[in-house]
């Protein structure tokens, strides 16, 4: 595991390169990732379009701010994304303002699938589900915790939407978008603070 960390560590970007490495592959009409389709272009121009408002519009509350800027340990926040995913979309811009407002934190992103040994560590009922935020410790690079795909409200509302029609249609997934912008980013935020409350 130690290995699989420090390789992909040497393969992260700050949140600034992945923004400008997913922008360069749109312009040469390709999303990010192995796979390649109309569908996951489509996505991946929705979500360029959305992290530049998350990126603008994004507010980070008094308490959290506090919390996160006075942790007595260092971290580092590796997250495992792609250009298409819509969670991704919605979630990296949270955390990529956390990371600027807390000094002991350090956030690294990886691209997924060219990272699929650290992704096959850390699945989601088996799936290789994103974002997944791994926490680690800065000097060890030992991992403390890991988060995501979603916070909890949006976990449940597609679990819900499964159990109620067999699949994750486009209602599903407009129906997830609705709920992120209501939520503004609060849940991501409390509940990943509470982790590192926990564990600082």
């Amino acid at each position: 595991m130690k290995f699989i960390i420090q390789q992909a560590l040497q393969n992260s970007c700050n949140y600034a390169d992945y923004r400008a490495k997913v922008s360069q592959l749109l312009s040469e009409g390709k999303s990010s990732g192995n796979e390649q389709s109309e569908d996951l272009l489509h996505y991946s121009q929705l979500n360029e379009v959305r992290m530049n408002r998350l990126d603008k519009t994004i507010v980070v509350p008094e308490d959290v701010k506090r919390s996160l800027a006075n942790l007595n340990k260092k971290y580092i926040w590796l997250v495992l994304a792609e250009g298409w995913c819509g969670d991704a979309a919605q979630l990296l811009p949270i955390m990529h303002k956390l990371d600027e407002i807390a000094a002991p934190i350090d956030l690294h992103i990886v691209f997924r699938d060219e990272n699929d040994s650290l992704m096959q560590e850390f699945l989601t009922n088996g799936g290789k589900a994103i974002p997944k935020l791994i926490i680690l410790n800065a000097d060890s690079h030992e991992v403390l915790a890991a988060w995501g795909p979603r916070p909890e409200g949006a976990s449940r509302l597609i679990k819900e939407f499964k159990a109620k029609f067999g699949v994750v249609n486009e209602v599903a997934k407009t129906e997830l978008q609705k709920w992120y912008l209501h939520d503004k980013g609060l849940s991501t935020m409390e509940e990943i603070t509470k982790i590192m409350l926990a564990l600082d």
